[in-house]
């Protein structure tokens, strides 16, 4: 190979030039992917099939917040896998019961369900609030309260409740009787509230809409209204969640508790898994057997990654690394905001920071990519920064410079 993507010197055609050749006619064109093949990860970094090492801040979408072939992790999977992979539902299993167990103690919920993704765990706490209010009155048309700009997942419930009406409109009618209120505005959805609202859904911090933290008199006001009216709160931690705000769970950080909570990315730091979560008081009166189901949900490999991912957060202290290495993020961000008149300036929690840019940022993130720095956006003018939750500061050191190398 001659590293460029073109012909070896005995004239084989670069293999991984190869695989992006044969995937983009054997794929569903439904993403527009970066021209690499990745091969193989080491804590923080990536590799590609030509051996090119890069340097990820985006943890596989704030996935693999453990980092990449770490042994402890793989070795739990292992064993899982030579032991027993799925039963089905129809039986418990011992990897879904401790590691139930283990999410009720992080999260101060009392009842979990396992799913098979973040959207999928959205689904079901939108059933779940649904059914809560259907047992009230015998009514099927209760309302749900969204925000704009915020996303949930591609499935149809989750689309329904995406308050960014680009994801929806090719794909309508969508599921009925949800209405979008502003995030941190108060006032919009009192406006929306009515005797028909079941629910108020919204991501503690909104991620693909921009990187946006609630605000806590926000947070605060809205669990007083849904705890005076008895409608449910329902936070998305899917993405802020798993302790990348500094705490388990970023609404813990405001001591504002929800009726139902989603989670998945980081749960099972690559294994495909979700859960929704929910109070006791809302586990007795919304959904009961036959109401929601899953065949892969909570199987005993993914129980398993869930299980052993808690484990490890709670042995290597993750919550408190990132406490401790997130204001060194934050301080270096805000010097390259303050360096280029394009960067308009920073905002975000913990391990989940947005840089804020004066146009799009589509060319900064193939440039940084050409210097070995894996970056996502987060809509067209926003470098999103989710790095695995292990960094260090020489890590953001490199960052930084790399970025900065892609700027000009």
């Amino acid at each position: 190979m001659d590293g460029n993507g073109g012909m070896s010197g005995n004239g084989e055609m670069d293999e991984m030039k190869r695989y992006i050749e044969e995937a983009e006619k054997a794929l569903l064109h439904t993403y527009n992917r970066y021209q690499i093949v990745l091969d193989r990860g080491d804590g923080v970094h990536l590799y590609d099939l030509n051996g090119k090492e890069y340097l990820d801040f985006a943890a596989g979408i704030a996935v693999f917040a453990l980092g990449y072939n770490n042994k402890a992790y793989n070795d739990a999977l292992k064993a899982q896998i030579d032991k027993l992979i799925h039963t089905s539902n129809y039986y418990y299993n011992v990897p879904a019961v401790e590691a139930a167990g283990k999410m009720k103690k992080v999260s101060g919920m009392d009842r979990v369900f396992f799913t098979n993704s973040g959207a999928e765990a959205v689904e079901g706490a939108i059933k779940a609030a649904r059914k809560y209010a259907y047992l009230k009155d015998g009514c099927a048309d209760h309302e749900i309260i969204a925000m704009e700009h915020s996303f949930h997942g591609r499935t149809f419930g989750a689309l329904s409740v995406t308050g960014n009406p680009k994801y929806r409109e090719a794909f309508e009618p969508m599921i009925g009787n949800v209405r979008f209120a502003r995030m941190n505005d108060f006032g919009s959805v009192e406006a929306l509230v009515n005797d028909k609202t079941c629910a108020i859904l919204l991501e503690t911090v909104q991620g693909e809409g921009g990187i946006y933290p609630a605000e806590k008199e926000f947070m605060e006001q809205m669990r007083a209204l849904c705890t005076e009216k008895d409608i449910l709160l329902i936070l998305d931690e899917i993405q802020c969640g798993m302790g990348r705000t500094g705490y388990m769970y970023a609404w813990q950080k405001y001591g504002v508790k929800p009726d139902i909570m989603t989670t998945a990315k980081a749960l099972g730091c690559g294994i495909p898994v979700g859960a929704f979560l929910m109070t006791e008081k809302v586990a007795a009166h919304s959904l009961s057997s036959g109401d929601h189901g899953t065949t892969y949900g909570g199987n005993p490999l993914a129980a398993a990654a869930v299980s052993k991912v808690l484990d490890l957060f709670e042995e290597n202290r993750i919550t408190d690394h990132v406490r401790e290495v997130a204001p060194y993020l934050e301080r270096k961000l805000e010097e390259l905001a303050g360096k280029y008149d394009f960067i308009e300036g920073r905002r975000g929690l913990g391990l989940m920071q947005g840089l804020v840019f004066h146009k799009p940022v589509g060319e900064v993130i193939v440039r940084a990519l050409e210097n070995g720095l894996i970056l996502i956006n987060a809509g067209t003018n926003i470098i999103r920064f989710v790095p695995p939750l292990i960094i260090t500061r020489e890590d953001v050191d490199t960052m930084a410079e790399r970025l900065e190398r892609s700027l000009v």
